[in-house]
């Protein structure tokens, strides 16, 4: 929170916005705790915290994902979904930011207890949800399945199909086509267009990903399509170089749940792999990979942020002060709320696009931002991090003067 919070100050300031903007745009415009009671298989009830952080509605209705991990707690949504708010103005879609979750370990879930805690979890939160209001999306520990139920329990209490309260549902239930794969595609657009901003080749520039789920996976999938060489791969366990297609180490990985022990391979710890020399470092798994004591020793020459918050303030300056470039996370991996934008609009029109229409709108959009992020890097001699939060706040911003306060 400590983090969002001064990226936001920074943003104030170079702005030059009055403190009364300050005061609202720091402040969430509503937060809901729930107790989730979840009855596990053999009978016992355990109760569990859950959390929906609405930071803003200015723009349209909240965005964010749904996070089931037992590390969340309501400091870390409220920033995520502050960060949501600046990524969806940023992008321009016409959504405020918006996180949840329920602090819990679905490693420990049976199928049926995770159905039965999602549920209960939507009921809780059913008040303040809805295409119009606040639309929740897959994240850490959630997928199409979790939204499925979601869709379902909030449609059985409507009386009704509503199949736009949330995104990256399956396709049959109003999903859209590109949407599982799209953070990761759009975090592999980014990296094309900063290597070329950088006057690099991308056809074989090396990529090291730190994270194999839903963004490394599809990030690594796209990049090498594009031509660029993915020479590590990185799970929670330790990572591995040495293997010859990403298809090749997926199979192992999906096979037996990690990586480690994949034939042909080299081991690396997690850390070896932020300092591999590369030209590319992707991280997308959790918050805080490169800090202090891991920044100094990067040697890649562009970092893009596939998770969220990925970056203490400290190892983000020792990477600035080091020439290295750095594509922040509401940028690099706004792939995924796009496509979410995309769904949403299909779900309402009921008319359903084809996998290339939703590449090449990605693609249009997200080439926008970065451009944008670019030339306002340019002209205010800014990082590309103070760029896009600057570009993010300032129309939120906008927003707010231009709708007034109320009464």
């Amino acid at each position: 929170m400590a983090t969002a919070l001064a990226q936001l100050r920074r943003a104030v300031e170079q702005l030059e916005l009055p403190e009364n903007d300050w005061n609202t745009l720091s402040t969430p415009r509503r937060i809901l705790e729930v107790a989730v009671p979840l009855r596990r298989d053999d009978g016992r009830v355990e109760m569990y915290k859950g959390y929906r952080v609405q930071y803003s509605t200015t723009r349209g209705p909240s965005k964010g994902g749904v996070r089931f991990h037992q590390d969340i707690d309501l400091d870390e949504t409220i920033a995520l979904a502050m960060l949501m708010t600046w990524k969806c103005a940023l992008t321009n879609l016409p959504y405020g930011g918006a996180k949840g979750g329920v602090a819990v370990d679905v490693q420990t879930l049976s199928l049926a207890e995770n159905e039965r805690l999602t549920r209960r979890y939507t009921s809780e939160i059913l008040p303040i949800i809805g295409p119009e209001r606040d639309i929740p999306a897959p994240d850490v520990g959630t997928d199409e399945r979790n939204m499925a139920w979601m869709m379902d329990t909030y449609s059985v209490n409507a009386g009704f199909s509503v199949p736009g309260v949330v995104t990256g549902k399956p396709i049959v239930l109003g999903g859209s086509l590109g949407r599982t794969s799209a953070t990761g595609d759009g975090v592999a657009i980014a990296t094309r267009e900063a290597l070329k901003l950088r006057g690099i080749d991308p056809e074989g520039a090396t990529v090291a990903i730190q994270g194999f789920g839903k963004v490394g996976y599809w990030a690594a999938v796209a990049l090498e399509k594009m031509g660029l060489k993915v020479v590590a791969v990185s799970d929670v366990y330790g990572g591995v170089t040495g293997f010859n297609s990403v298809a090749e180490i997926w199979d192992y990985y999906r096979a037996n749940g990690t990586l480690s022990g994949a034939p042909g391979t080299d081991s690396i710890t997690n850390q070896e792999l932020l300092w591999l020399d590369v030209d590319v470092l992707i991280p997308a798994a959790l918050a805080d990979a490169i800090t202090k004591a891991t920044a100094s020793q990067i040697k890649a020459r562009i970092v893009v942020e596939g998770a969220n918050a990925p970056t203490t303030p400290e190892g983000d300056a020792i990477m600035n002060s080091n020439g290295i470039q750095v594509v922040p996370d509401i940028l690099a991996n706004s792939g995924g709320v796009i496509v979410s934008y995309f769904e949403w609009v299909q779900d309402k029109q009921n008319y359903f696009w084809s996998a290339q229409d939703v590449r090449d709108n990605l693609n249009s959009i997200l080439m926008k931002a970065i451009i944008e992020v670019e030339e306002m890097a340019a002209f205010k001699k800014v990082t590309w991090r103070e760029a896009a939060h600057m570009l993010g706040v300032s129309r939120v911003a906008e927003a707010h003067r231009l709708r007034g306060l109320y009464p």
